[in-house]
């Protein structure tokens, strides 16, 4: 079975990371969209209505699966049986240091291969970051991340 780690804190999760997933899921068996958890970072949201934010995302997916995680990806892959993990590049700054990641990673695990996949055009602007800045502000979001997203961030 093929299955993948789509990892990272997903604060929030956007429409950009929604494409990607969509993208790969003829590539793989199986996908696990892991929130990386970072106790020193406060965040938009709590890792549980992130979690619940992307289950009823994909709730009529089954190729999904959504947990959290601590520690390194490549330990949570070993420990699902990954021997994938799926990264997205928006441009030339994300492929530098998701290369340095990957090659890292290699070196740790070198059972794990990562897998890029380019930013569709329209989506490679949209970073979780940016994101946050414009809800922070007051900013609309809604055309930046999917409806079952925005509705776990404003009810939390």
């Amino acid at each position: 079975m093929k299955i993948a780690v789509f990892a990272g804190s997903f604060d929030p999760f956007t429409l950009a990371h929604d494409d990607l997933i969509r993208r790969a899921l003829p590539l793989f068996d199986k996908i696990h969209i892991a929130i990386g958890v970072n106790s020193a970072k406060k965040g938009m949201s709590d890792i549980e209505a992130r979690k619940k934010g992307i289950m009823a995302l994909y709730h009529t997916v089954p190729q999904i699966e959504v947990d959290a995680f601590n520690g390194l990806t490549v330990d949570y892959c070993r420990s699902i049986g990954a021997r994938f993990i799926l990264r997205g590049l928006r441009n030339a700054t994300d492929l530098d240091y998701e290369e340095a990641i990957a090659q890292n990673n290699l070196l740790l695990a070198p059972d794990v291969e990562t897998y890029f996949l380019l930013a569709r055009s329209g989506k490679a602007h949209i970073s979780s970051t940016i994101v946050r800045d414009i809800w922070r502000n007051g900013g609309d979001i809604s055309h930046l991340v999917p409806a079952e997203i925005l509705q776990t961030i404003t009810s939390s």
